[in-house]
């Protein structure tokens, strides 16, 4: 692998503040302790038994729209394909009584009690080991999106979640962040540096309408068979146990804490080590 082998730019930076919900796009991110983005999956919602109310356990979580206000702090809920949902809201998710009426508001859509927990350094990411923004490509969505009859690239976009997104025309440019086991991937982004480590083995949640929860027939075995068709010559490898995998896994190194990703960062692998 050359220094320039990705040669990109950081095209946008989603963050998605309670996890499960809608994300929202922004300028800059900083490193946040625990290796994640600032604002990001900083809260979570749990049933009675501590479990994550999250797309993977519960299909109608799609049908909650969160519209986000960073700078304010506020978040307003709404379902607007279910006529007997509770009605739109707005909330403060600084203020503890606005946090405990989100929770309501949600168990009242499901119609089963959750909490709103927001109390963990770090947040609540996907991946408890590799805690890194998780990257995708542009070239990546529009690729993909192609093998689904009525998926666009944002509707992908937001089927995989991604915190991160690359410029990079070519699909699956962010294999460029895999290496084998036992290695990782430096990637200098911006004035900050990342480990790419692991392809994202999927859920069941890409294959779902991310606003009705409604799922594509035949999605995985799909998906699966077009990833192997067009895995590019030097993608693949070990770390590759399946074809079901997409979006790369990241670690932050301990001197890139408190630093920031910005829209427009230059982006350079730099080699691989041992992991």
């Amino acid at each position: 692998m050359t220094e320039d082998a990705l040669a990109t730019t950081l095209d946008r930076i989603r963050v998605f503040p309670i996890k499960s919900l809608d994300g929202v796009d922004v300028d800059a991110a900083e490193l946040a302790p625990g290796g994640g983005l600032s604002r990001d999956r900083e809260f979570a919602l749990v049933d009675a038994d501590g479990d994550y109310v999250n797309g993977k356990n519960e299909r109608r979580i799609h049908r909650v729209s969160a519209s986000f206000d960073l700078d304010a702090r506020t978040v307003t809920l709404d379902a607007p394909h279910d006529a007997d949902a509770p009605a739109a809201a707005a909330f403060d998710l600084d203020d503890p009584v606005d946090r405990e009426e989100i929770a309501s508001w949600v168990g009242e859509f499901l119609g089963y009690d959750v909490d709103l927990i927001g109390e963990r350094t770090g947040g609540y990411p996907d991946d408890t080991k590799l805690t890194g923004p998780t990257v995708v490509s542009l070239g990546t969505l529009r690729e993909v999106a192609s093998w689904f009859d009525g998926v666009g690239v944002d509707s992908m976009r937001r089927r995989l979640r991604a915190n991160v997104e690359l410029a990079s025309d070519e699909p699956f440019a962010e294999d460029r962040l895999v290496a084998d086991l036992g290695e990782r991937v430096r990637v200098r982004v911006g004035d900050a540096e990342l480990f790419g480590v692991n392809p994202c083995q999927r859920c069941v949640v890409p294959s779902r309408n991310p606003d009705t929860g409604t799922e594509l027939d035949g999605f995985r075995t799909r998906f699966i068979e077009r990833r192997e068709e067009t895995m590019p010559d030097w993608s693949g490898g070990d770390r590759f146990d399946h074809a079901f995998r997409l979006m790369v896994n990241t670690v932050v190194p301990e001197g890139s804490v408190g630093g920031s990703l910005r829209v427009g960062d230059d982006v350079r692998t730099l080699g691989t080590e041992a992991e």
